[in-house]
């Protein structure tokens, strides 16, 4: 009898101090990513009550490159979004040689309307490149904290191993210019045979890095198109490492006996945004979140200067998607 009286109250004490542990959780996932600290093995994972929605959301400008500048600027007010990802690179909004003019004028527009950039797409792939210096000079001088770097490909002479460490060199000396900066890089999981598309390789770049200024940009729509069913395992591991995510869907169709990938609006594929969700509730409720609508745009998806599709069209996709990020992040 007493045995079991001193069972239940040790029992009842265990819960509540675990209780007590649980409410703390936010609090050390926030200081987690605070103190330019990243850990080499998992955390305990950033556990998001859902009742305030903090992420600030951004539209790829790749699909608006068709517009004018205030004209941008306008779209992006009125569509409720909270600002841009830029594309900072070759045959984007802003061509790299010409960023520091450019770049200014871009922020300019888009403060006036009350929104910002709230990320870059960029052709970063190292610190020694020829513009990587003004690019990011320039960025961290505006307050731009995020951009997403360049893919890396596998040097198919060496190893898969030779590779990941010639991989962590240049990530490694891009993460202090970083830091330098002010600024944190981001790279794509994108499906494929290059580096980071299975994921698994990525992170154990990133541990070697062990820098809170270079991470994942997590793409869940090239996640499924790599593995349908455990895309839950990759994100599971590279969690400590996701500054910012990507939201998109797809779907697999077949043309002519070929199977290819066909791009859909959000919720309109094969992406389970039900069980993405719960994973995202995992993360920083601060994280940005960058919408690409790479789906059919009258050519707007593909980054064209002139696109089949109206003002009215483009503001009422960007509306929709951003409901739909809303009611499902």
């Amino acid at each position: 009898m007493n045995n079991n009286k001193s069972f239940a109250v040790s029992r009842r004490s265990f819960l509540q101090k675990a209780g007590l542990t649980g409410l703390a959780l936010p609090l050390a996932g926030h200081q987690l990513f605070s103190n330019n600290t990243t850990p080499l093995s998992s955390p305990a994972p950033f556990i998001s009550t859902n009742t305030i929605r903090m992420h600030k959301v951004a539209v790829f400008s790749k699909a608006l490159q068709w517009t004018e500048l205030n004209q941008m600027a306008d779209m992006v007010a009125e569509s409720g979004i909270d600002g841009l990802d830029l594309t900072v690179r070759p045959g984007g909004h802003v061509e790299p040689e010409r960023v520091k003019d450019d770049l200014p004028k871009i922020a300019e527009a888009m403060k006036k309307v009350g929104k910002e950039i709230v990320m870059m797409t960029t052709a970063i792939g190292g610190a020694d490149e020829p513009y990587t210096k003004d690019i990011l000079t320039t960025a961290g001088q505006l307050g731009i904290g995020f951009y997403r770097m360049n893919w890396y490909s596998y040097d198919k002479l060496q190893s898969i191993d030779d590779n990941l460490q010639a991989f962590v060199k240049r990530m490694a000396a891009l993460a202090e210019m970083n830091k330098a900066n002010n600024i944190k890089a981001g790279y794509q999981n994108h499906a494929g045979t290059g580096f980071g598309s299975p994921v698994w390789d990525l992170v154990q770049v990133l541990r070697q890095v062990n820098s809170p200024w270079v991470g994942s940009q997590y793409d869940i729509r090239h996640a499924v198109v790599e593995g349908a069913n455990s895309w839950p395992l990759g994100f599971d591991q590279v969690q400590p490492f996701i500054n910012t995510i990507v939201m998109k869907d797809f779907y697999w169709s077949k043309n002519n006996d070929k199977w290819s990938v066909t791009n859909v609006p959000l919720g309109k594929g094969m992406v389970d945004f039900k069980a993405y969700k719960d994973k995202v509730a995992t993360l920083s409720p601060v994280l940005p979140i960058t919408i690409h609508q790479e789906y059919d745009l009258g050519g707007a998806e593909h980054g064209n200067r002139k696109a089949n599709i109206t003002e009215a069209q483009m503001l009422a996709a960007m509306k929709k998607d951003l409901a739909f990020v809303k009611n499902n992040i």
